[in-house]
Order: structure tokens, then C-alpha cells, then sequence
């Protein structure tokens, strides 16, 4: 099934890094915001980095994302999929990243939630002079790692946000 990503990014002047994924869950469709599988825990790992409470409603997570300086969108501008694992999508097009940070200059560096978003980087973006970063997938999928562990690796988020 042929899909076009239905978020705007969420970013504005002050925001520090930018956090990719490659493409919305199906669950996330159906919610329409970004990471609203009930299993996903990128709003729980978020919030412990940064020791804060948990974002829940869209409105709480929006203003989360700007109060603490980060960026979200996704590497995937359209795509065909069967399910919502990463594996599945097929025809990719991606965003336009580099006119992104190319309006937001204060952008320091660049996660990715999987290998899939790290991948289309490398392939299309390698050239930007942002350093970057693979965070291991908050995905409800990505079960050969705790929570405990995924916690560790994104706490580098740290760094750039000071």
C-alpha cells in the first residue's frame, strides 16, 4: 500500500538536535502523531534521559520536544508497506533533510531511532557537516535489548542538549 508521511516535523529556532525515524507505525497513522504505539518507548526513554515525567496527551509531547530543544521528524516522505516494521518498506522516497536543517540553523546534531533512518541518511545526507548518531529502536520490535540498556545508549542525547 502506497503511503505519504502525514507529520509536519516538529521543530523550531531554538531546537538543538534532531531526532529521525524512518516512517510512522501504522498505529501512529491511526493516532496521527509520531511513536503512539502503546508498546513504544520513545517517550519513556526521552523522558528518563532528561529526568523528566512522561508526556502523554499530543499537546504534552509537543511542548516536551520544544521546551527541552529537540526536533522530530522521520527520513521517509512516501513509501509502500504491509506492516510497520522497518523491513517492509519498499519505493522509498525520503524527506528533504538538508533544506530542514538548512532553515534551522541551531541544529548541533542528528539521532536516529533504527538503522533503517541511519541508513537513508548515510545514503543520501553523508555529506552534511552534522555529526550523528544511531540510537537503538524504541520499537515494541526491538526486544534483544532492555530498557535499561536502550537508556544507557540514549543517554548521549545529554550532550547536546545543555
Amino acid at each position: 500500500m502506497a503511503l505519504t508521511h502525514p507529520f509536519a516535523p516538529i521543530i523550531d529556532q531554538n531546537s538543538k538536535i534532531l531526532i529521525l525515524g524512518s516512517f510512522p507505525s501504522i498505529k501512529s497513522f491511526e493516532n496521527s502523531f509520531y511513536y503512539s504505539h502503546p508498546k513504544n518507548q520513545f517517550w519513556r526513554l526521552l523522558a528518563r534521559v532528561l529526568n523528566e515525567n512522561e508526556p502523554k496527551s499530543v499537546e504534552e509531547k509537543v511542548a516536551f520536544l520544544q521546551r527541552r530543544h529537540i526536533a522530530l521528524w522521520d527520513m521517509v516522505k512516501s513509501c509502500e508497506r504491509e506492516n510497520s516494521l522497518d523491513t517492509s518498506l519498499k519505493n522509498i522516497q525520503v524527506n528533504d533533510i538538508a533544506a530542514l536543517l538548512k532553515e534551522y540553523p541551531n541544529i548541533k546534531a542528528v539521532f536516529f531511532t533504527g538503522r533503517k533512518a541511519e541508513s537513508l541518511y548515510k545514503k543520501y545526507f553523508s555529506n552534511l557537516p552534522y555529526p550523528f548518531f544511531y540510537l537503538p529502536s524504541p520499537s515494541p520490535a526491538m526486544q534483544k535489548m532492555s530498557f535499561e540498556e536502550k537508556l544507557q545508549k540514549w543517554s548521549i542525547l545529554t550532550k547536546f542538549l545543555r
